[in-house]
């Protein structure tokens, strides 16, 4: 479990806030992934929701849905006694805070949290989602949601995918043309 701040647009209507640890005035994305990366429950607050706010909006309805659900895996914003309770009393999850040692300097990947960065990851790399462009948070969620679908039908479709038309493939029956020549070069090339 995760949160990442995003910034808003002009056009983008209420909620919006500041996340000033971020330094982002926007919203902010809560998510849960599985050990895969792939989401179990989206939900998009302000940005100045603290991540143990965001975290119980985001667990509130899932015991229902995910009834296998015993242990969930968080960053440090999550610390405390409070969301730990409330985690196992709601859905008798077992709320596990990842620490970096103390010793480790500069970046450094993390088990288990670096899942949930991955799919924060993919989510980005759609031009749709750099920003949020929304007027509801509704609409935000579902592009989520409709982003995470069509990586996973790119996964599934990958067995039948054709070539690339830019990879250049020569069939061994066609012989080489005079600028694929080892010896031989195109005009204007050194």
């Amino acid at each position: 479990m995760d949160s990442q701040s995003v910034k808003t647009v002009e056009e983008s209507a209420h909620p919006s806030g500041y996340d000033a640890h971020k330094n982002v005035k926007g919203r902010k994305r809560h998510l849960l992934v599985d050990t895969l990366g792939l989401p179990l429950s989206i939900y998009v607050t302000s940005a100045d929701v603290q991540d143990r706010v965001g975290a119980q909006c985001l667990l509130a309805e899932l015991k229902s849905l995910l009834p296998r659900l015993k242990k969930i895996w968080a960053d440090g914003a999550y610390t405390g006694e409070k969301l730990a309770r409330w985690c196992k009393e709601r859905g008798e999850w077992e709320l596990e805070i990842v620490k970096r040692s103390a010793d480790t300097e500069g970046f450094a990947v993390l088990p288990h949290r670096w899942i949930v960065e991955r799919t924060f990851g993919w989510l980005t790399r759609n031009r749709r989602l750099s920003k949020d462009y929304e007027r509801m948070v509704q609409s935000s969620e579902t592009f989520m949601e409709m982003a995470m679908v069509r990586l996973i039908l790119k996964r599934l479709a990958w067995g039948e995918r054709e070539p690339s038309k830019h990879a250049l493939r020569v069939l061994p029956s066609q012989p080489p043309t005079k600028n694929h020549d080892a010896g031989t070069r195109a005009p204007g090339l050194l």
